[in-house]
């Protein structure tokens, strides 16, 4: 993962007036807007109001992820509140959001501590991908990419994770022709970068179910439950999670890409593919059969694309057993979560590495690598749990 250092430790927004300057990664971005300026009836968004919404939002999502790191606001200035440069500026609503959530995300920091977890440092970038623009409104989707140090990891604990969220940013320009931020949405479906709020999203698949469908067990969240070892398989786990921490981010080009598709994200797609890749073998039929698992470029069973679908192929077929607690996941097996615990579930994640008793979960929607279950659950403590021994 790339990222890039810019002047300071960290890139922030300094304010001191209404009209005052602003610093953003140590260069001054000066206003140029005054009571008089003319009226701008068709704002448009050229190439330097484009680098300056990718600047703010690179601002924000660093304020967010250094609200994280321990020690990282003992010597940070004002985070951003209501003003950035003289053409994008954030609205004094999305100002009062952004400071709320960085309270949030601390309280979040104490209670990942409690959890045994703590961040050194952070290194945040952000990419404007494209901005569409509809009158006095623009929309730039962006993706974030950050990196946070695990603080004292301990023995052959990993020592950082990794995850890409995008997001979509609106902006409202005003008479004046000057861009405010009013509004960010998280776009991801699936689990929740560490750095965010919003609740998971995640679309169903219209499934006509009937009693013959084998319900998982849920599992215990618990710490420190009775070790449960794989022994006697024939499954190459250490080349699952190879393919896992290959493609975290980098999606392999022999299957589609399921992001922000009907089919509710790419997070099983992704799991089955690093599962074909440690011995999981076709079972070819027809595509709605959940007694059936297959996939490829040109053709995939909604067992190996479906969250709920995967679950009962898995159960179904024998491949998996359930593990009474999620601590017991070792390298290679499956965790699904059901965020509104409304009996179906959302999301599917693979163990590509364990440390010190604590499995770490890589996964596709939002892009993630080697996230502690610790940082999950205390993420989403009323979420189900579903475990399974592969």
């Amino acid at each position: 993962m790339k990222s890039r250092k810019l002047s300071g430790t960290r890139r922030r927004v300094t304010i001191l007036g209404a009209a005052a300057t602003s610093v953003v990664a140590g260069v001054a971005l000066l206003p140029n807007w005054s009571a008089g300026a003319a009226v701008v009836d068709d704002p448009t968004v050229d190439a330097k109001t484009k680098a300056t919404f990718q600047r703010l939002a690179d601002a924000v999502f660093t304020d967010r992820t250094d609200a994280l790191v321990t020690g990282a606001q003992g010597d940070r200035e004002k985070p951003l509140t209501n003003g950035f440069s003289g053409d994008v500026k954030l609205s004094s609503g999305t100002a009062r959001s952004e400071d709320a959530t960085l309270s949030t995300l601390g309280q979040r920091k104490d209670k990942l501590a409690k959890a045994g977890e703590k961040y050194s440092k952070a290194a945040t970038t952000v990419t404007l991908n494209a901005t569409r623009v509809t009158g006095r409104t623009a929309k730039a989707e962006v993706t974030e990419t950050t990196t946070l140090t695990y603080a004292q990891a301990r023995g052959n604990a990993p020592k950082t994770t990794g995850f890409q969220a995008r997001h979509e940013l609106t902006f409202k320009a005003d008479r004046q022709g000057t861009w405010q931020l009013t509004g960010i949405t998280d776009t991801d479906q699936g689990g929740l970068a560490v750095n965010t709020l919003s609740k998971p999203t995640s679309v169903k698949v219209a499934t006509a179910a009937d009693d013959t469908m084998p319900n998982a067990k849920r599992a215990e969240i618990t710490r420190n439950p009775a070790a449960v070892p794989k022994t006697g398989t024939a499954y190459d786990y250490k080349a699952m999670a190879t393919y896992a921490e290959k493609y975290w981010n980098v999606y392999n080009k022999d299957y589609p890409d399921f992001n922000n598709h009907t089919a509710g994200g790419d997070c099983t797609n992704f799991v089955s593919q690093s599962l074909k890749a440690g011995g999981w073998k076709h079972v070819p039929g027809y595509v709605y059969d959940y007694t059936k698992w297959f996939g490829n470029a040109d053709i995939q069973s909604d067992s190996f694309v479906g969250v709920n679908e995967w679950s009962w192929f898995a159960q179904n077929s024998k491949r998996t057993t359930a593990l009474a607690n999620v601590y017991q996941l070792e390298v290679g097996d499956v965790l699904q979560m059901d965020f509104d615990r409304d009996g179906s579930k959302d999301h599917t994640m693979i163990v590509t590495y364990k440390a010190n008793g604590i499995p770490y979960l890589t996964y596709h929607s939002n892009n993630t690598l080697r996230k502690s279950l610790s940082s999950i659950i205390t993420q989403n403590p009323n979420a189900y749990y579903y475990a399974y021994r592969t």
